[in-house]
């Protein structure tokens, strides 16, 4: 035994098992207090009053190699000192993407809000999982009412519903949920003696909805991907002929998912028709709203969602347009016979004893196919809390009004080319350096114009003067999508933008 040891052992009369004393805890609380404090003055000083500050830069670009060498990667047999792990936290923070810069354009989230920050600096300090009541009972609650007050706004007068780890996730659920109301039996029994299940959704749909399909053993052939028009929405016409075809080759359509705002062209399918095709089939319809359900909350632009309220099911993403922090999606139904329920709950008598104290039916985690989940609703209820409906609607209007100033610049400019009137916050485009602009439209046009914007996305991002995402989409050669979201950005941000793209490209 260590002479640390036998002091020990003499000073405080100590248990030794295994050559392991149990006496007292084997942490240092005070160096370890310490460290926290000087942390959060670093992410304080390098994160949050940097934030908004348009002279920062947006990403500190290295090379992956080069990025291994400077934070040292490895992992030790003996712990770093506490000056070390700083300069670590220092180094994560100068090469991390800024998210919260008001020139990062690249995402479907952006900004900071600074009440979901703090209410993330609680949850983690907490470390709850949200499952039953006795060990998470405010998160439970908040959840409970965050739920019914999205369900209010989505125009049901009942309902239910749970957070999860990404819009991905809640489509994943939604498709489940449809397939269990279809054939209840599924749940127990498995897929075997099935007729072939068939879903339809739009050529403009999330790739998620591939990814379910797979992921569930319904298989992505049989996801039917119904055509759109000029603007991204869904066929309704389309729709109709596509499940007659599914029925006239005996599968069994479940499943319609119409998207109120899809990923690259920002458009909302027309969910009353979609509706009213799902009535008429006997079809579960639901909509991935998990970036266009935040116009909700706006009565200027909730329109764009019209008949959201006959759909079984909605995804919501809080933590994109609406700045709740990574990551908040809530699944809602509009079922509130506990379907939810009945198609998730493995009753695990270790953690769902009937014969508790308090009222069980605050044991939710049962329609999670999670076990232990984060709090995320309490970023959105603190935020919300913190803004009113009113604040968060003046975030959704302010973003669509930017967008739409981007747009009417764009025009005036020349070498800048609109793919589409937008109608909700992407604002897709190309830019058409002054080489190519008295060239004849044709196949070799669409070649070179087609290596513009990687070109000019490398050098943005190296330069680290803002990050504007590109794709090509739908036979159509690479453009750019700017996505207006974050309450930091102004006027002058958008002004930015096209000037930034005529200077990086000016001699290509």
């Amino acid at each position: 035994v260590s002479i640390c040891k036998q002091e020990m052992l003499q000073k405080k009369n100590a248990v030794l098992v295994d050559g392991v004393i149990l006496n007292g805890p084997i942490t240092d609380s005070k160096a370890g207090e310490k460290f926290v404090e000087e942390a959060c003055k670093i992410i304080m000083e390098e994160v949050i009053r940097k934030a908004d500050d348009v002279t920062e830069k947006v990403c500190e670009w290295r090379a992956p190699e080069t990025l291994k060498q400077i934070l040292d990667l490895e992992m030790r047999d003996t712990g770093e000192s506490h000056q070390k792990l700083l300069q670590l936290c220092q180094d994560v923070i100068q090469y991390s993407v800024k998210t919260s810069h008001p020139r990062f354009f690249n995402q479907l989230y952006a900004g900071i809000d600074y009440y979901s920050l703090v209410a993330r600096f609680i949850t983690e300090a907490l470390n709850p999982s949200v499952y039953t009541y006795e060990v998470s009972p405010v998160f439970l609650l908040v959840e409970e009412a965050v739920i019914k007050k999205m369900i209010e706004f989505i125009g049901w007068e009942e309902g239910d519903g749970i957070f999860n780890p990404g819009g991905s996730v809640s489509n994943m659920y939604a498709m489940n949920l449809a397939r269990y109301k279809f054939c209840p039996e599924i749940k127990e029994k498995g897929l075997s003696g099935l007729p072939r299940l068939v879903l339809f959704t739009s050529e403009e749909c999330h790739y998620s909805m591939k990814k379910a399909a797979s992921f569930l053993g319904i298989g992505t052939e049989n996801v039917y991907f119904i055509k759109t028009d000029e603007r991204g929405k869904m066929i309704p016409e389309e729709l109709e002929k596509q499940v007659q075809r599914a029925r006239k080759e005996g599968s069994a359509p479940f499943l319609v998912c119409a998207t109120a705002g899809t990923t690259v062209l920002g458009a909302f399918d027309p969910l009353d028709k979609i509706a009213d095709i799902c009535e008429k089939h006997g079809l579960w319809l639901h909509v991935d709203a998990s970036w266009g359900g935040s116009a909700l909350i706006s009565r200027k632009h909730c329109k764009l969602l019209h008949g959201i309220h006959r759909a079984d099911s909605v995804a919501w993403n809080p933590h994109k347009m609406l700045l709740a922090g990574i990551q908040c999606c809530a699944l809602l139904v509009k079922d509130n016979s506990g379907l939810l329920k009945k198609c998730y709950s493995a009753k695990a008598a270790y953690l769902f004893q009937q014969d508790k104290f308090y009222d069980v039916s605050y044991d939710t985690g049962d329609k999670s196919i999670q076990c232990s989940r984060r709090p995320d609703a309490f970023k959105f209820w603190l935020m919300w809390k913190a803004l009113g409906t009113a604040g968060l609607e003046e975030r959704v209007n302010r973003a669509l009004a930017l967008a739409r100033y981007l747009v009417e610049e764009i025009k005036k400019r020349e070498g800048f080319q609109l793919l589409l009137e937008p109608e909700y916050a992407n604002v897709c485009f190309w830019y058409i350096p002054p080489s190519l602009r008295k060239m004849e439209d044709g196949p070799e046009f669409w070649q070179k114009l087609h290596q513009v914007a990687p070109v000019i996305k490398e050098r943005m991002m190296k330069k680290g003067s803002m990050m504007l995402g590109y794709q090509p989409h739908q036979g159509k050669v690479n453009f750019f999508r700017q996505v207006v979201i974050s309450p930091q950005v102004s006027r002058e941000d958008m002004d930015f933008l096209l000037d930034e793209i005529e200077l990086l490209a000016k001699d290509l």
